[in-house]
């Protein structure tokens, strides 16, 4: 089977009216995604019509009908563990939850409780089992102690400062029950292009538990992946659909699929593209090859290999 995985999703500024069509407002690289047999992605924003604005430099916020275009768009999981999914205050979590399920699209990270958070999603695709868990290790600081999931505490799955016990005991929980596991992370410091320390632990300790699958985002530009051992790793997918200045290292954007068969992953393929007007757009020719060449040029700092180990 085949999965698909983009990067960062908001609908603000020069985005914030592609949802006056929701079924048309995901740019023209959704095809990829939904040829894709399970296609995850990050939805970074809080999507409410309540709250207040927190008290930090960006705050995002789309309405319900985000999901309407997330599920048009052929995406099946989006993770919610990030630092805008609560931006207007912890009213967003049930009301993003309810207009998820009214959507039909799984959620993973974020929760009513921290159960709820770090519980994974479970798909049943060809008759296989595969779970989708999402954890965040960024949050802004003055927000951590209400932004994080807790007993009886909205909020989302949060990996914070090597503290990755949570996420580790969830992964090591759904192992023996699913064929393939994956995890996705938000991640990575703002514009830096080979993973920081925190990542490595992260992806070290996950593939230590059980995961098959370990990506992510937050860096805002791509950054390295490939084989971790027999697991795959990507360290940053860049934004997908984001406001973005055209032509810049922000606006490289790209789908990762990889096809599973349990715990085996191959052929990994990076679509690449580029955000125009805050759309993914398809490369193709010299171009795509270019580009897919600065992808794997991404590897060599973020310690991983081209092929599985045997």
């Amino acid at each position: 089977m085949t999965l698909a995985f983009a990067g960062d999703i908001h609908f603000a500024g020069i985005l914030a009216s592609r949802l006056d069509d929701p079924l048309s407002a995901i740019g023209p690289m959704r095809s990829v995604l939904a040829s894709a047999d399970l296609a995850v992605a990050n939805l970074e924003t809080s999507v409410t019509t309540r709250g207040t604005p927190q008290e930090k430099q960006f705050v995002f916020r789309a309405p319900p009908t985000a999901f309407d275009a997330i599920r048009d768009a052929g995406i099946d999981v989006v993770t919610m563990a990030n630092n805008h999914s609560l931006d207007y205050g912890p009213v967003g979590v049930p009301d993003a939850l309810d207009a998820a399920a009214a959507a039909r699209v799984a959620v993973v990270g974020l929760g009513r409780d921290d159960a709820q958070a770090f519980a994974p999603h479970i798909a049943i695709v060809k008759g296989r089992r595969i779970a989708v868990l999402g954890a965040s290790a960024v949050v802004d600081d003055s927000l951590v102690s209400t932004w994080s999931a807790g007993p009886g505490h909205p909020g989302i799955a949060t990996a914070l400062d090597g503290h990755n016990e949570a996420i580790v005991a969830a992964v090591e929980a759904v192992r023996p029950t699913v064929d393939t596991v994956v995890v996705e992370l938000h991640y990575g410091s703002d514009l830096k292009t080979c993973p920081t320390s925190i990542q490595r632990t992260l992806a070290d300790d996950l593939v230590a538990a059980g995961a098959d699958v370990v990506v992510g985002q937050h860096a805002h530009v791509l950054v390295g992946g490939g084989y971790q051992g027999t697991a795959y790793v990507d360290y940053g997918l860049g934004n997908f659909e984001f406001y973005v200045s055209d032509g810049s290292p922000t606006s490289e954007t790209g789908v990762l699929t990889l096809t599973t068969d349990g715990r085996a992953i191959s052929d990994p393929t990076w679509h690449p593209g580029r955000i125009v007007g805050g759309l993914p757009t398809a490369l193709t020719g010299a171009a795509a090859s270019e580009a897919r060449a600065h992808k794997d040029s991404l590897r060599a700092c973020a310690g991983l290999t081209a092929k599985p180990a045997t």
